[in-house]
C-alpha cells in the first residue's frame, strides 16, 4: 500500500468524513487544474510563436532575426510566382534568351535580406548607444551614493537626465525601487530589460558583489571602468578593422570597373569582328562566334555573387557578426544590378 493510499484510508476513518468532503476535494482540485491551465496558455501567448503572431513588429524589432519568418515567405513568393508567370508569359525560352528571371532573383534576394538589415542596422545603433551611456549612469550613481544620497534618491537624480537609448530602462528602475523593490533584484531586471552583453555581465558583477555584502558605490565604479575598458576596446577593434572593409568594397567596385572596360571594348569588338567575318563569306573562323549576352550576363552573376558574399565579410571582419553584413551585401548586390541594367 502507497503512502498515498494510507493517507485516504486514515481519512476515511476520521468521524465526520463524508461523501461531501469527497466532493468538495475534487470541486477545488478541478479548480486548481482549471486555474493553472489560464496560466499555462497565458504563458505561450506571451512567449515564442504565439507572442510573434500576436506583436509581430514588437517581435521583430526585439529579435531582428525573426523578421525572416515573413520576408522569406515573401522572397519565395515572389520568385516562384515571377517566373512562373514569365515562362507562361514568353515561353520557357525566356529563361535563357533575357535577363527578365535574374532581375526577379535578385528584387526576391533584396527582400529577403534588406528587412532583416534595416533591423539589425537599429539593433546595433542601440545598443551601441546603451554600451557608450552605461559607464556614465554607473558613474554618476556611484558618486551621488558617495555625496551621501541614498541608493533610490541617487537612481532617482540620475534618471532625470538623459542618457540615450539607456534613458526609459534608467527610469524603469527608478519606478521599480520607488516600489520597495530591494535593489539587487531591480537590477538584474534592469540588465534583462536591456538585454546586451555588456550590461549583463555589467549587472551580474554588481548584483554579486552587493549581494556579498561589498560597497554599492565602489562596485558601481568598479563596473563603470569595466563597461568604459570593454566599450573602447570595442571601438579601436572597429577603428582598426576598418581599412580591410575599405579594401573588400573597393575590390568590389575594380572589379565593375574591369567587366564594364572587357565587356565594352574587348569583347564587343570581338564579337564585331566575328560577325563581320561570318558575313563576308569567309570559310575562315575567327575564334568562333562572341555570344556577348552570354558573356555579360556570366559576369553579372559574378558581380551579384561577389558583391554579396563580399558585404557579408565586410561585416564579419568589420562588426565580427554575418548579420552586420546584409547592409553592405545589399547595398553592393543593388549596385551591381544597376551597373548591368543600364550602364554595362
Amino acid at each position: 500500500m502507497g503512502f498515498k493510499d494510507i493517507i485516504d484510508d486514515f481519512l476515511n476513518r476520521l468521524p465526520g468524513h463524508d461523501e461531501a468532503a469527497d466532493t468538495r476535494t475534487d470541486a477545488f482540485e478541478e479548480q486548481e487544474r482549471e486555474i493553472f491551465g489560464k496560466i499555462e496558455g497565458h504563458r505561450k501567448y506571451r512567449e515564442g510563436f504565439y507572442r510573434f503572431i500576436r506583436h509581430p513588429l514588437q517581435v521583430m524589432m526585439e529579435d531582428p532575426i525573426t523578421v525572416l519568418f515573413v520576408s522569406i515567405p515573401a522572397a519565395l513568393l515572389l520568385l516562384i510566382g515571377g517566373s512562373l508567370n514569365l515562362v507562361i508569359s514568353y515561353g520557357p525560352g525566356v529563361l535563357f534568351t533575357t535577363t527578365m528571371v535574374d532581375d526577379v532573383l535578385v528584387f526576391a534576394l533584396l527582400i529577403a535580406i534588406v528587412p532583416l538589415a534595416i533591423l539589425d542596422l537599429k539593433e546595433a545603433l542601440r545598443v551601441s548607444s546603451i554600451e557608450a551611456s552605461l559607464p556614465n549612469f554607473f558613474r554618476d550613481v556611484a558618486g551621488m551614493n558617495d555625496s551621501g544620497m541614498t541608493l533610490p534618491h541617487a537612481i532617482h537624480i540620475v534618471s532625470e537626465g538623459e542618457y540615450g537609448a539607456l534613458t526609459p530602462h534608467i527610469r524603469k528602475l527608478d519606478t521599480e525601487m520607488s516600489w520597495g523593490i530591494p535593489f539587487v533584484e531591480a537590477i538584474r531586471r534592469f540588465g534583462n530589460t536591456v538585454n546586451t552583453p555588456l550590461a549583463e555581465r555589467s549587472v551580474d558583477l554588481i548584483a554579486h558583489a552587493s549581494s556579498a555584502g561589498g560597497d554599492v558605490s565602489e562596485v558601481l565604479r568598479a563596473a563603470a571602468h569595466d563597461a568604459y575598458e570593454f566599450f573602447n576596446l570595442k571601438s579601436e577593434r572597429r577603428n582598426g578593422m576598418m581599412i580591410y572593409m575599405i579594401i573588400i568594397v573597393m575590390s568590389f567596385f575594380v572589379f565593375l570597373f574591369v567587366i564594364g572596360v572587357l565587356s565594352s571594348t574587348f569583347l564587343t569588338t570581338m564579337a564585331e569582328a566575328g560577325e563581320a567575318v561570318a558575313g563576308s563569306g569567309s570559310s575562315q573562323t575567327f575564334m568562333g562566334t562572341v555570344d556577348l549576352f552570354l558573356y555579360n550576363r556570366l559576369f553579372s552573376h559574378s558581380a551579384l555573387i561577389q558583391g554579396f558574399f563580399s558585404g557579408l565579410a565586410a561585416g564579419i571582419m568589420g562588426e565580427g557578426r554575418v548579420l552586420a553584413g546584409l547592409k553592405y551585401s545589399a547595398i553592393m548586390v543593388l549596385i551591381a544590378w544597376v551597373a548591368f541594367r543600364f550602364f554595362i
